[in-house]
């Protein structure tokens, strides 16, 4: 008799699971969006909407081998299965927590339909378009990389990245930070670091018209458009009920070398919601993905799971500043090395991992 196996959430990881173990068991993917989205590529949808069809792919083409999708979002889970909010319920042997985070738009679409988001990103091109300044609240990798689009896109637009921090990517080597810097400085980015915002400007975010914010220090900044680029927030709601674990404060899941949830030896997570202290980021969430389907594996086969995570001592990142810049920070066998911006456009910066999707998913028409 076959088993189940019930994953939560479609997102990078998730759908790598799904698509390993659909040969081997009954797979459920279960997500309120009706097509994969790859987010990386949110930014560059916004500056050219020729992209933005390119990154949605359908979840049909991706379980091909008995697999089944089901359009609908988790509720509750228990350490037998996952009740829905359609109020249908999904029995399971295993279960897979990847429902990853919730992050400002335009870096993560806020539609759940692939035609509700491209109509967002369209309408928000044309008001980007029609703006001459504009400013981005926060410069980490997200403002730098949509900085870094616009630019691209349109050179003569005065852009402007705003932080209240005083530090540019923490934890990076300094030839990194150093070769940021310059190529902010040669797109012509204002980059003001250690600059909070006495109040928030008038306008909604992604929505055109001029204003004039004044920073904590008294300087006045004028735009005519502004993006919201912090305040990532942990998609573990569905769990506040306890009845699987209790999450952490910051809302995620404590797992164990196996990724395994604490507690249950047929329950993992991958991504953004487990608490494993790294960097939450794509590639992450896919190498989780690869360790969950290999103890799952066993497990189906009746062995003892044995595959463990080992999370990166240090940061890793690509970072594009549009389809030809960017830096980047790389493992090698002697520690962290830097990564030319010729590398992060081979790597990511061109496609933004489009090719990997095609693979993985089929091409999107």
């Amino acid at each position: 008799m076959s088993r189940t196996v019930a994953v939560i959430g479609g997102g990078y990881g998730g759908a790598a699971v799904a698509k390993a173990l659909q040969s081997e068991a009954d797979v459920v993917l279960i997500d309120p969006r009706d097509a994969f989205v790859n987010a990386a590529a949110s930014l560059r949808a916004l500056t050219r909407p020729d992209w933005a069809t390119s990154m949605f792919f359908p979840y049909e083409t991706l379980l091909t081998e008995g697999g089944r999708a089901v359009r609908d979002r988790a509720v509750s889970v228990d350490p037998r299965g996952v009740t829905l909010a359609s109020g249908g319920r999904v029995d399971a042997d295993y279960l897979v927590l990847a429902t990853g985070s919730s992050y400002a738009y335009p870096a993560k679409p806020g539609s759940d339909t692939v035609d509700e988001a491209l109509d967002d990103l369209r309408r928000t091109h044309k008001e980007l378009r029609e703006a001459g300044r504009v400013l981005i609240l926060g410069a980490g990798p997200v403002g730098l990389e949509l900085a870094g689009e616009i630019k691209e896109v349109w050179p003569d637009k005065h852009v402007t990245v705003a932080d209240p921090a005083a530090e540019l990517l923490p934890g990076f080597r300094p030839e990194v930070v150093e070769d940021l810097r310059r190529q902010l400085d040669g797109l012509g980015i204002d980059l003001r670091l250690g600059t909070a915002l006495a109040a928030p400007p008038s306008t909604g975010p992604g929505e055109a018209g001029a204003f004039t914010v004044t920073t904590a220090g008294g300087e006045e900044i004028a735009a005519d458009i502004w993006f919201r680029a912090f305040g990532v927030s942990t998609n573990s709601g569905y769990l506040a009920d306890g009845r699987l674990t209790t999450p952490t404060p910051q809302g995620q899941v404590p797992v164990t070398e196996f990724l395994n949830v604490k507690g249950h030896d047929h329950v993992y997570a991958v991504g953004d919601i487990t608490d494993v202290a790294e960097a939450k980021m794509a590639g992450w969430a896919m190498r989780h993905a690869e360790v969950v389907v290999q103890n799952i594996k066993a497990q189906l086969n009746g062995d003892r799971p044995t595959a463990t995570y080992e999370p990166m001592p240090f940061p890793m990142m690509l970072l594009p500043l549009g389809t030809r810049g960017g830096v980047g920070q790389m493992p090698s066998p002697d520690g962290p090395s830097v990564a030319s911006p010729a590398m992060v456009a081979e790597y990511k910066g061109t496609d933004l991992f489009t090719g990997r999707f095609v693979k993985q998913f089929g091409p999107t028409a």
